[in-house]
């Protein structure tokens, strides 16, 4: 199961942006991305001014670390929505929020999609009650998400429920039963509801459509 196993500060200062890969830290303002606005590396505080080639490559860069997908991976994934009909970016998108890792962090169950990463991985997640431990599974509307009772009770999901509220509350395409501790994937969201995904995926579009 490839994934990125670098340090992930230096990807959002090299796309100028937050990819939320920071959970508690981005909150108190300890983030680099916050202190240090550039590029890693000696000379990269003065930007030049890219090409369209290089606008598009850097947002595809972004949206895939974002979602924490090696390029192989997230290439199908444009694949499968170009196969759709409708708005490809859009489609695209809905894929990568219908991952099984990116539904556990929205649920509020992980601080970061790496953190939701790891609990699915460690098999901690039932989906309708059964175990998943494929991160990459799609989940289809309807199916509902929990916890093992032993990870409920560790520090750092405690931690993420609390911290959910400080990243505005849950998505409206996710509801939580408080009682059950369970998530509910209720409908794929519209592009519009997706505003903390600050990528044009339009030029990713473009981009491998070259």
């Amino acid at each position: 199961m490839a994934r990125y196993t670098g340090p992930v500060d230096r990807l959002s200062r090299r796309e100028g942006r937050d990819l939320h890969l920071k959970g508690e830290r981005y909150f108190k303002g300890k983030s680099p991305i916050q202190r240090r606005p550039f590029p890693p590396g000696a000379h990269m505080q003065t930007r030049t001014k890219l090409s369209t080639f290089g606008q598009q490559l850097r947002e595809k860069q972004s949206l895939k670390r974002m979602y924490g997908v090696l390029e192989a991976q997230f290439h199908r994934y444009f694949e499968q929505a170009s196969r759709y009909r409708g708005v490809t970016g859009t489609i695209l998108l809905q894929i990568l929020e219908s991952r099984l890792d990116n539904l556990v962090y929205r649920a509020g169950f992980a601080s970061t999609r790496t953190q939701a990463r790891q609990l699915v991985a460690h098999g901690h997640v039932k989906v309708d009650g059964e175990k998943c431990d494929r991160p990459s599974a799609q989940i289809k509307p309807g199916q509902v998400i929990t916890l093992k009772e032993k990870a409920r009770q560790t520090k750092p999901v405690l931690e993420s429920l609390e911290l959910i509220e400080k990243r505005g509350g849950r998505k409206p395409w996710v509801s939580y039963d408080v009682d059950k501790s369970a998530a509910t994937f209720v409908t794929l969201p519209a592009r519009e509801e997706l505003d903390d995904v600050e990528v044009k995926e339009q030029m990713v579009v473009e981009l491998y459509s070259r």
